[in-house]
């Protein structure tokens, strides 16, 4: 039976299925979800073919809830930092962050103009969940995005607070789905078909073992740069390439999500967050004019945020952290591979076309053969 890290639930192949040396040692899963409480749950909007009729579709979105402690602690702070390396996008809740250091409820990610609606589901679903903790008090969820225009019918606005809820609600740990699903669904990175993906890495320290798990809403870079472990192989003309029946804009943008269980403070957690630059930067992406490249990542390791006293935090010293440095740049790499490799073409509005990336060029390229 093949390892869950190397296909998805439904069998798709992720990298290391191809053969693909990364470097590092993977979780369980090879996912996010890696980290003990994190579970991640999908929505996924796919209907209609042919031209576009606003409100009516092509429809290829969807919403994805990563929830960062288990449902009974979901109110519980967690310690986060965020960094922008471009900032034409949206991640709400970050001035709070920026504040505080810290966060609480799901993290959303959907489509650019369904950002705002999942923001203020969150915050209904924490309501009616939690309804003795939200009785009275305020909420500033995550909620983030990337533009799926090109295949959706993104000004149709067919999330809703309903379909935000059920996202949530699907959260599970394990092995989840990557490439076109939650809010992956239509996105597209170097002029392939890209979308959800996430990988894991291990990391021993001090006589413990931690878990560093990325996740990213990859659609962004120009097909000459898409680079594989070092080999371009973006530049081959024998490529697919995409079809435009209307123009392409190439609004392109990541979202990366970084998980760990290591005990890490507030400044340290957004020197990790800057780190998934060098990963994506890795693949061939430079954070270009219109990129919403926004990176958040929180530490589930310290649990007692309640006020009234003074409070005890363990954390790594800042002269040690440079292995989960290396444990982030290479996840946030391969998750966005895993984005790429676990998915298919696919045909949205106006017939416009993404293809799959080509299993037999990576392995070409490397040499894996057949």
């Amino acid at each position: 039976m093949t390892p869950e890290w190397k296909t998805t639930p439904s069998g798709k192949l992720r990298g290391k299925a191809l053969g693909l040396p990364f470097e590092g040692i993977s979780g369980p899963f090879n996912a996010i979800t890696d980290v003990a409480g994190v579970s991640v749950g999908y929505l996924t909007l796919i209907s209609g073919d042919g031209p576009l009729k606003q409100s009516h579709g092509p429809v290829r979105t969807g919403v994805t809830a990563i929830l960062p402690r288990p449902r009974d602690q979901i109110d519980k702070p967690l310690f986060a930092g965020f960094f922008s390396l471009n900032g034409n996008g949206e991640l709400s809740g970050t001035h709070y962050i920026e504040e505080t250091g810290k966060f609480a409820l799901p993290i959303t990610i959907t489509n650019t103009h369904s950002c705002g609606i999942a923001r203020d589901a969150t915050i209904r679903w924490a309501v009616e969940y939690l309804a003795e903790r939200y009785h009275d008090d305020f909420a500033l969820p995550v909620a983030a995005e990337t533009y799926d225009g090109f295949l959706n019918d993104i000004n149709g606005f067919h999330v809703t607070a309903d379909h935000v809820i059920a996202a949530i609600d699907a959260a599970h740990g394990g092995a989840i789905e990557e490439g076109s699903v939650g809010g992956g669904t239509g996105m597209k990175c170097f002029g392939f078909k890209a979308g959800s993906g996430t990988a894991s890495r291990m990391v021993n320290y001090a006589g413990e073992t931690f878990t560093v798990g990325v996740f990213v809403q990859a659609n962004f870079g120009t097909r000459r740069h898409l680079t594989v472990l070092g080999k371009n192989i973006g530049a081959d003309p024998d490529l697919p390439q995409m079809h435009e029946a209307t123009r392409d804009t190439e609004l392109s943008s990541i979202i990366a999500i970084i998980a760990t269980d290591a005990p890490l403070l507030p400044h340290q957690l957004k020197r990790l967050a800057r780190r998934a630059t060098f990963g994506i930067g890795k693949t061939g992406g430079m954070a270009t004019h219109g990129s919403g490249d926004l990176f958040l990542a929180f530490s589930t390791a310290n649990r007692d945020f309640s006020p009234g006293a003074v409070r005890t935090a363990r954390f790594v010293p800042d002269e040690d952290i440079d292995p989960f440095f290396e444990a982030v740049v290479q996840a946030t790499e391969e998750s966005i591979l895993n984005a790429m490799i676990a998915n298919e073409t696919m045909i949205g509005r106006d017939g416009n076309l993404v293809p799959a990336l080509p299993h037999a060029a990576v392995k070409t390229a490397f040499g894996l053969g057949d």
